[in-house]
């Protein structure tokens, strides 16, 4: 079964043709910034397992580092997508439609996490990025 999401205006459509892999949470001060958020919620997602379905001219891109982004509405500003050379890396959790039978695996970068968050207990979580 396809997973599908869009973004808060519902402009921006998309659909899944696969699994959701390695869902996590980052705590890190840019993806605070980038999700208005304590944690950004990110799972990865095959590229070629991903379509637009309405509204990718509705797109704006963000290139944060080298070849690494988030594509945006530009009309509601939900951050849709993370890209990596220009193509789907993964997805925001926040912008599934339903359940995408994935759960939150880890806690990255929570050595940074902000002073006024609190991580539960007996969660997986890294100081930094997760083991390579």
């Amino acid at each position: 079964m396809a997973i599908t999401g869009e973004c808060f205006c519902g402009k921006v459509t998309y659909r899944i043709n696969g699994k959701l892999r390695d869902a996590r949470s980052c705590h890190c001060s840019r993806c605070r910034k980038a999700f208005s958020s304590q944690a950004s919620a990110y799972a990865e997602v095959a590229s070629d397992a991903f379509e637009w379905l309405t509204g990718e001219n509705l797109l704006t891109t963000y290139e944060s580092q080298d070849g690494y982004g988030l594509q945006f509405c530009s009309r509601c500003g939900s951050t849709l997508c993370g890209i990596y050379d220009g193509k789907i890396h993964g997805i925001t959790l926040g912008c599934v439609n339903g359940d995408p039978e994935i759960e939150i695996g880890m806690h990255i970068f929570v050595g940074s996490k902000a002073k006024w968050e609190v991580v539960p207990e007996g969660v997986i979580q890294f100081d930094k990025g997760p083991p390579t």
